[in-house]
C-alpha cells in the first residue's frame, strides 16, 4: 500500500459507463476495453445500438440498462454487473439529457427531469459503486460535465445547472474519497456530433464551431483517450479536464 493509503489497482477492472450505446458513451467503453477494463455497457432506451457497442469489446463484458434517476433502478443495475463482473472499480457518469428552452417558458417537469437524470442521477451511480472502491482503496469516478457547467448558454438553465451541480459534486466527492486511494475528476468534452446533437439546426452547428481559438468540433475518440489519464494517475483528483477546441476559455 502506498503513502496516500491507496491500494493496488486491480488486474482488470470493472468498469461502468452510463449512456454507452450513443457516440461518446461507445468511444469511451471501447478505449477502457483497450485500456484491460471488463466494461459494463448502460443503456436507457437503445438497446440495439448497446448491444453493437458490446459486440466490439475484447474483454468479458455485460449490458445492463435502468433509469439511473432511479434509485431503486440503479441498485439493481449495479447488482447484476456485480454478479457477472464483480463490483464497479471504475465509474464513467457519462449517460445525460439535455431539454432546452428559455426559463421563463420552461416546463418545469421538464427542467426537473434534466436535473434528476444528470446529476440525481450520477449520485446514485457514485453511490452504488463507491463503498466498494473505498474498501479496497483503489477506484476511479469520472464525471462527464460540459463547457455549459463553466459557460453561459442561453436556454440551458437545466442542463448548465445540471453540469455545474456535477462539477460541485465532483470536487467535494474527491475530497471524501482521497485518502482511499480513490480519485473524483471530470472530464469537459467540448461541441460533438452525437445524438445530444442531432436537433441542433446547421447555422446554430456553425455558430459554435466559429467560437472556438480551435475552429472545429472535437472527435469522441479524442475525448475518449483522456481515459488512459485518469486510471492512471493516482494524485489527480478534483479537477475538471476539458477537451473542449478552448471553448470554454473564450
Amino acid at each position: 500500500m502506498s503513502k496516500n493509503g491507496a491500494g493496488q489497482r486491480p488486474e482488470s477492472p470493472v468498469a461502468l459507463v452510463t449512456g454507452a450505446s450513443g457516440g461518446l458513451g461507445q468511444a469511451l467503453a471501447l478505449e477502457l476495453d483497450a485500456l484491460g477494463c471488463r466494461v459494463a455497457v448502460h443503456y436507457n432506451s437503445a438497446r440495439e445500438a448497446a448491444e453493437a457497442v458490446r459486440e466490439k469489446l475484447v474483454n468479458p463484458s455485460v449490458l445492463v440498462t435502468g433509469d439511473v434517476g432511479s434509485w431503486e433502478a440503479t441498485q439493481a443495475l449495479h447488482e447484476r454487473i456485480s454478479a457477472e463482473l464483480g463490483p464497479v472499480d471504475v465509474l464513467v457518469n457519462n449517460g445525460a439529457i439535455r431539454k432546452d428552452s428559455l426559463m421563463a417558458m420552461q416546463n418545469p417537469q421538464d427542467w426537473a427531469q434534466v436535473i434528476q437524470t444528470n446529476l440525481i442521477g450520477s449520485f446514485h451511480t457514485a453511490r452504488v459503486s463507491v463503498p466498494h472502491m473505498l474498501r479496497q482503496r483503489w477506484g476511479r469516478v469520472i464525471n462527464i460535465v460540459s463547457p455549459s457547467g463553466i459557460i453561459a448558454t442561453a436556454g440551458q438553465t437545466a442542463y448548465s445547472a445540471s453540469k455545474a451541480g456535477l462539477i460541485g459534486f465532483t470536487r467535494t466527492l474527491a475530497a471524501e474519497c482521497g485518502r482511499r486511494g480513490v480519485t473524483v475528476n471530470a472530464l469537459s468534452p467540448g461541441f460533438m456530433i452525437t445524438g445530444m446533437t442531432d436537433t441542433l439546426p446547421d447555422r446554430v452547428i456553425e455558430g459554435m464551431e466559429g467560437k472556438a481559438p480551435i475552429p472545429r468540433f472535437v472527435t469522441v475518440e479524442e475525448v475518449a483517450r483522456s481515459a488512459r489519464l485518469f486510471l492512471e494517475q493516482d494524485c489527480m483528483t478534483g479537477q475538471v479536464i476539458s477537451i473542449d477546441s478552448g471553448v470554454s476559455i473564450t
